[in-house]
């Protein structure tokens, strides 16, 4: 049995919980991500004396081609927490402006107050912009490792191995441990978690949120039409928690990278969006994880499966945001050029089944789950050569729990390959062999996952080879890749295969394939 978490995730060691500021009259900027009353700069906020600063931003409602659920989302959550701040006794003021500063500006005027307290905010842009206003900072602690504490581990790494991270993160927050051992005898069991999906599968269903006022007033703005997928307060955030630990947790792990149109979430915990805006901990998950599998109902590789994308990928991403810097989402080492394909959009502009499901339902909830966003949409991206930048602005713009932090190293990085190694050690291509293992896709699909050359070969299949032909060069000195850029040279078939994905490259781009 785990240790139960307790103490250790408190410990001013994994937090670095600033002293309380001085008790003044200050306004609290709260960024649509900051949204707990026990973190940030709101755990010492004094309803006598503060004031608490909402800006609901025309970048952010305007800016880009946001995905209207997303926007729904972010906006009615936080309209939902400030509403529960009036509750306690704050002055809450929450205001539409052209910039978060012209709100901020506003706010200052009305209440004769200067001096503004925020945590840190989570991307660079609105970091520099914050501080340029004079805006003081408190630590961010909506993560368990501060940015110092990730930066000291980095700067001691050779390369920066996840899974380095991850193990120190076991020890450190002494989570599924036994003394110095891991828990079950090893550190991950990924190999027990690659089942493809059953046939005809449904599982347990998952909530459905009601919506209220302050719901149908910002549909109503935004002109969109709810769903009732995701929840907008933190009593739904906790129910849907409850209901994955209670209903989904034990059959998490073996089908975590399984995919089929029988159950768009195949027991994933949909926890993302909270986790991301805060209406929930990363501490209040792994209390509840950890709990869970204490009970005995749980197995070993569900529990660590979950656990490590909390401790382990989650702050890894968030980690190396912050360490690699902000010019490295700017990154396109493979001189990926190509514009974004129109399947990305519109989902009739292609035959690939696959695709096709998974666009459209990203349009329908905002979501989809870890695999389809790299082993289809990244890989898709990867092996075509779109423009690593406009596949991140189309990846930021579309998914319901995409911050900044966590797109630029998911796509950059590990995505698109696009800064040639820092993060990954390969490049994440792959044919449609793998498609077809661990989905439903291909069956009813017009293209043969096992053809490379042919107008039925899959385009997946096509573009992997040709995409490691472009590279060869590259990936040969690779010692995870050698043995795939030596397979080439057993292809009789070269030739044709470069001529059909030329061909499957012009079809995608007109929306034909």
């Amino acid at each position: 049995m785990a240790q139960e978490v307790g103490q250790e995730l408190d410990r001013s060691e994994v937090l670095q919980r600033p002293m309380p500021r001085e008790q003044m009259k200050s306004t609290i900027y709260i960024p649509f991500d900051h949204l707990h009353r026990k973190y940030g700069a709101l755990k010492d906020a004094d309803p006598k004396n503060d004031v608490i600063a909402f800006v609901e931003s025309a970048r952010m409602t305007t800016g880009r081609n946001w995905h209207k659920e997303r926007l729904f989302f972010l906006i009615s959550s936080a309209r939902h927490f400030a509403a529960s701040l009036e509750e306690e006794g704050f002055t809450v003021e929450y205001v539409k402006a052209a910039t978060t500063i012209d709100g901020l500006k506003s706010i200052a005027k009305k209440h004769k107050v200067t001096d503004i307290v925020c945590a840190e905010p989570s991307s660079f842009r609105q970091y520099e912009q914050l501080k340029e206003h004079g805006v003081s900072f408190v630590d961010n602690d909506f993560f368990l490792t501060p940015r110092p504490l990730f930066t000291q581990w980095a700067s001691e790494q050779k390369t920066y191995l996840m899974e380095n991270f991850y193990r120190k993160q076991r020890t450190r927050l002494n989570i599924l441990m036994e003394g110095k051992d891991p828990v079950g005898g090893a550190w991950n069991f990924d190999k027990e978690n690659r089942l493809p999906p059953p046939k005809k599968y449904e599982g347990p269903a998952y909530l459905e949120h009601k919506r209220d006022e302050i719901d149908q007033e910002v549909a109503k703005e935004l002109g969109h039409t709810m769903t009732t997928t995701w929840a907008t307060t933190r009593k739904g955030a906790l129910a849907q928690m409850k209901n994955f630990f209670d209903n989904h947790f034990a059959e998490f792990g073996p089908l975590e990278d399984a995919m089929t149109t029988d159950n768009w979430a195949l027991h994933h915990s949909l926890l993302s969006p909270y986790i991301n805006n805060n209406l929930i901990h990363p501490s209040e998950v792994i209390h509840a994880a950890v709990k869970a599998f204490n009970s005995g109902s749980v197995p070993i590789e569900s529990a660590e499966g979950f656990i490590r994308q909390i401790i382990g990928w989650r702050e890894y991403v968030n980690g190396m945001y912050w360490f690699l810097g902000p010019d490295y989402r700017e990154n396109n080492q493979l001189g990926a050029n190509k514009k974004l394909l129109p399947l990305f959009s519109d989902p009739s502009k292609t035959q690939m089944n696959c695709i096709k499901e998974t666009v459209t339902d990203i349009q329908s909830r905002a979501w989809v789950h870890h695999i389809p966003r790299l082993m289809l949409l990244s890989n898709l991206a990867l092996v075509t050569g779109t423009n690593p930048q406009a596949f991140l602005d189309w990846m930021r713009e579309v998914f319901i729990d995409a911050s900044e932090w966590v797109m630029v190293p998911n796509v950059i990085g590990m995505g698109v390959h696009a800064d040639g190694g820092q993060m990954m050690t390969k490049p994440y291509a792959a044919g449609g062999a793998y498609i077809s293992r661990m989905s439903n896709y291909c069956k009813p699909c017009v293209y043969n996952p096992k053809l490379r050359t042919g107008e039925t070969a899959c385009p997946f299949t096509t573009l992997y080879w040709d995409f490691l032909d472009r590279h060869k060069d590259t990936f040969a000195k690779n010692h995870r890749m050698s043995q795939q850029v030596f397979g080439l040279n057993r292809l009789s078939d070269l030739p044709e295969l470069r001529e059909r994905a030329q061909e499957v490259l012009e079809g995608l781009e007109k929306g034909k394939v």
